[in-house]
């Protein structure tokens, strides 16, 4: 199918000049002499590509690419510029522009700009359209857990293993991870005194805090280097997954309060929705702290399990910034033997 264009601009001569060239590369070309008449011609009909000037009398390029990203977001813009207007192209690639061409302009730049842009557009579609087929999937596996956990009449501590120890399969957790992350929040929690009744969902939660990452394809949560932009992304949606997952199933909804909080950090830089201090539910900065000490105590595909003082190091660091000063100073607390104490019991 061939991609489009939507040339705007005041100038008769410019208008045909581009339309020529840019139909002689196989392109569909219309055009439009100004703001008002280009906006009008996008209800009509979808393009790939907005080739506009940016000074136009009435509406400017700039304020035609603001209307085009709000009402139209699935069209690229590409603005045309005097020499002496260079800024307000770099303003207009800051507000959402993908290049600029500069007049009096050669043809042959103006050919290679156009493509390159288009490839971008294209790549920006394929992305967005990948995007919404994960989610969609994403959706669908959600709704079959909750459906499986609904089946389930009530959420018992040995369903619950059965399902993290296959979770913590997939990720080559061969250490129990999710359930030695449980008993170690619940220790600290019982240290600081939190209320005996909130136990059972304490434990719950930090065993279930990773059940979102079901959602999160292989080729993402299994590589072995360092996640590109668009992969950390997906990454990141896995806290809101899990609380989709478990929040509204009979028994776990206040452990959906750990699931949901447990990427956010003590001083807001955290994840999905960037909590800060006593906004965070206390179980999920108790669970922050031992999520750290597990994973540096632990063994690893990557690396050998650290010494517990230089997982207490890196904790004592992150104090203030990471975890909640409080739940460290209790965590500081605890004699070392009695965290191998409990590893040693789980791994039994």
């Amino acid at each position: 199918m061939k991609e489009s264009i939507l040339i705007v601009d005041d100038e008769e001569h410019i208008r045909h000049l581009l339309g020529e060239c840019l139909r002689g590369e196989g392109y569909l070309i219309e055009s439009a002499r100004d703001a008002d008449e280009a906006l009008a011609i996008l209800t009509r009909k979808e393009f790939d590509l907005v080739l506009s000037d940016v000074r136009m009398p009435g509406m400017s390029g700039l304020e035609l690419l603001e209307v085009i990203r709000e009402e139209h977001a699935d069209v690229s813009v590409l603005m045309v510029t005097a020499c002496d207007d260079v800024s307000m192209a770099v303003q207009a690639m800051k507000e959402g522009s993908l290049d600029y061409v500069l007049k009096p302009f050669r043809l042959e730049d103006v050919r290679k700009t156009v493509r390159h842009a288009l490839d971008r557009h294209n790549g920006a579609i394929l992305r967005k359209r990948h995007v919404m087929e994960l989610e969609e999937v994403v959706k669908e596996q959600t709704l079959e857990l909750r459906r499986t956990f609904e089946r389930l009449e009530d959420a018992s501590s040995k369903t619950l293993e059965a399902l993290v120890a296959a979770l913590d399969a997939r990720e080559h957790e061969t250490q129990a991870h999710s359930k030695r992350v449980s008993e170690f929040a619940l220790h600290l929690a019982r240290i600081i005194g939190v209320d005996a009744a909130l136990l059972p969902d304490i434990g719950r939660g930090a065993m279930l805090h990773d059940i979102g990452k079901i959602g999160v394809s292989d080729n993402i949560l299994l590589k072995p280097g360092s996640l590109i932009e668009e992969e950390w992304v997906e990454m990141r949606k896995h806290p809101q997954i899990g609380y989709w997952i478990v929040d509204g199933i009979h028994g776990l909804k206040e452990a959906s309060k750990i699931v949901v909080a447990h990427q956010e950090k003590f001083d807001g830089s955290g994840y999905p929705q960037g909590l800060k201090g006593e906004e965070i539910p206390l179980p999920a900065r108790i669970f922050s702290v031992i999520d750290c000490f597990d994973a540096i105590t632990s063994d690893r595909p990557y690396r050998k399990a650290a010494q517990y003082d230089t997982a207490r190091a890196e904790i004592l660091r992150c104090s203030g910034t990471q975890f909640d000063p409080t739940v460290v100073r209790h965590f500081l607390q605890v004699p070392p033997e009695q965290w191998l104490e409990i590893r040693q019991k789980v791994l039994r």
